[in-house]
């Protein structure tokens, strides 16, 4: 039941946290280091859970405006970096996101700890 709450309330704080265009990008990694600071977890399940939230939140987002240009960025920059199609460059957004998520989740587990 904590996971299920780390998971939905880091991705609420951080869809809040993007909401401001004074925060810089990386403030949802501020947001998982908090909750997994409010909500005590064992380190790996920490990282599951920010890294679950942001990678779906991202990947959801990216999708969604996506399709509001009609793929037209992204598949330049998907062009770009040779990836072949725009959904391989939304993966790797989602996996990028998700790894800074988890690991400040993870850090922020591990705080409470001590």
């Amino acid at each position: 039941m904590k996971f299920i709450v780390a998971v939905l309330l880091t991705m609420l704080l951080s869809f809040a946290a993007g909401l401001f265009p004074l925060l810089p990008w990386w403030s949802f990694a501020v947001c998982a280091f908090i909750v997994a600071l409010a909500i005590h977890q064992r380190a790996w399940k920490a990282f599951l859970a920010g890294f679950l939230a942001l990678a779906v939140l991202w990947s959801v987002l990216s999708l969604y405006i996506d399709t509001q240009n009609d793929h037209i960025l992204s598949s330049k920059v998907a062009t770009l970096f040779s990836l072949g199609s725009s959904v391989a460059l939304i993966l790797i957004a989602a996996l990028a996101s998700g790894l800074v998520a988890g690991f400040a989740a993870m850090a922020g587990s591990y705080l409470r700890k001590r």
